[in-house]
Parts: structure tokens; C-alpha cells; sequence
């Protein structure tokens, strides 16, 4: 019996159930939709869905560490590969939305991410994984393609960074309102954490680490949450309430027509 493994349990299933609650809320959320963030907010739906499916599955994987499963950890690792494989899809959709306010670039580019996505499974599932060395705090499983590895650190972390570093520079090299400069931010802030913590839980050999990187994520996923919907005390501190609701709209920040330094 081991606590350590369920901390690590009680964080997956804590994962999912936030990301899982952003998705549903964006989604009933029906003054935050237009013709303009239709696109974005059905591409954050998809993300956000796709971690907690993947942190739900990863939940069940330590469930199955905790009884001693191999077998059926190994399983499940294979299946929760899938979704955290195509998680850069609506990522880099959203962030190229963002910049060029253009669906088909958006969607082009999510293509050659889904492409990454395919050759980073086909390699993982051609080679195959180690068997899972389980600790008191987790359960580590190692790939054993190395090309697979750089291939999802390419997909995942290098360019959908490079782009959130990009269009963090255009918003403090424009003037923007306090809530856009929130919203904007924080959002991007999350996105990182999440994406750069899931791919250091994916890499690493280290079992306290891969639970502190399961921490990280639990926090960005709070992050995001709270850049959408800020409680009304933070909204207050931040100067940012409003007395009528009106929907942000982020091309209206990012409208690639005009001069960045206007």
C-alpha cells in the first residue's frame, strides 16, 4: 500500500475533473460565442478535453500500479498515448487562430501537427514501451524509440512555445485593455504550464518529478479556468469587473491588419 501512489491518483483524477469542468462551462456558456471565437473556443474545448482524457486514463494506469496490475498498466498507458498524442492539434490551432484570424492556415497547421501526432504513435506502438518500474510515488513507463521522444519534444514543446512567447511579445508591445491583458495572458500562461509539465511527465525517469510535473498541470488547468471565469474579488483587486457581461473577443486584440507598434 503506498500514499504516495494515491497523492498521484487523487492529482490525475483532480486533472481531469477541472479540465473536464473548463470544457463543459466554455460550452454553456453561450455569451462568450460568435461567429469570431467559434473557431477558438471549439479548438480550447478539444484541448482541455484531451487532457482530461488523458489524465483520466493516466489515473486508472496509477490505479492499476497501486494494485500491482502490469499487465493493465501497461495497457492503459498505450491508450492514454493516443489523445496525449494529438494534444498539440487544437493547441497550435488556437495559437495560429490568434495571429492570423485565418480558419484555413489554422487548420492546415493543425494538420501537419496531427501528422506529428500519427508518427509519434506509430513509432511508440513499432517500439513499444519498457515494462513500468513502480515506486512509492508513481509508476514509470520509458519509450524506446529516442526519434519518437524528439519528435513529440518538437511537436509539443519547441514551436507551440516559440508561438506563446510570440504573441505574449504582441501583447505588451500593444495597448490593451486590463481584462484583455488578463484574459490573454493568463490563458497563455496555463497553456504552457500544461503543455511543458505534461511533456516533462512524459520524459521523465524520475518519480518525484513526474508527481511535481503532475502538480504543474493541476495548476494550469486552474489557471486556465480562472482566466476565463476570475472570481469577483480577483476581478476587483485586478480592476477588470464589469457591470454587463460582454464576450471577449480575441481577434479583436490580435487583428494581423494592424501595425503592432500603432
Amino acid at each position: 500500500m503506498s500514499a504516495g501512489l494515491l497523492l498521484n491518483i487523487t492529482i490525475c483524477f483532480a486533472i481531469a475533473i477541472v479540465s473536464l469542468t473548463f470544457a463543459a462551462v466554455i460550452t454553456k456558456n453561450k455569451p462568450l460565442w460568435n461567429d469570431r471565437t467559434k473557431p477558438s473556443l471549439r479548438a480550447l474545448i478539444s484541448l482541455w478535453s484531451l487532457v482530461a482524457i488523458t489524465y483520466l486514463l493516466t489515473a486508472f494506469r496509477m490505479i492499476a500500479a497501486y494494485t500491482n496490475n502490469t499487465e493493465l498498466d501497461m495497457s492503459v498507458y498505450y491508450i492514454a498515448a493516443i489523445p496525449f498524442a494529438f494534444i498539440s492539434v487544437p493547441l497550435v490551432y488556437i495559437l495560429i487562430y490568434i495571429l492570423t484570424g485565418n480558419k484555413r492556415t489554422s487548420r492546415y497547421t493543425g494538420l501537419v501537427f496531427f501528422i506529428f501526432g500519427i508518427a509519434y504513435l506509430m513509432l511508440l506502438f513499432r517500439q513499444g514501451a519498457m515494462e513500468p518500474q513502480v515506486s512509492y510515488w508513481s509508476s514509470l513507463i520509458n519509450i524506446n524509440s529516442d526519434i519518437a521522444i524528439n519528435i513529440y519534444l518538437t511537436g509539443l514543446f519547441i514551436l507551440p512555445t516559440a508561438m506563446i512567447l510570440g504573441i505574449m511579445a504582441l501583447i505588451f508591445l500593444r495597448k490593451v485593455s486590463k481584462k484583455q491583458l488578463y484574459h490573454t495572458t493568463l490563458l497563455l500562461v496555463s497553456i504552457s504550464f500544461v503543455i511543458d509539465f505534461m511533456l516533462i511527465d512524459m520524459i521523465t525517469n524520475i518519480d518525484v518529478m513526474q508527481l511535481v510535473a503532475r502538480i504543474f498541470v493541476l495548476i494550469g488547468t486552474i489557471l486556465a479556468y480562472l482566466s476565463y471565469f476570475p472570481p469577483l474579488t480577483l476581478q476587483e483587486r485586478l480592476g477588470i469587473e464589469e457591470k454587463h457581461y460582454e464576450p471577449y473577443d480575441e481577434m479583436d486584440e490580435f487583428d494581423p491588419e494592424v501595425d503592432v507598434n500603432a
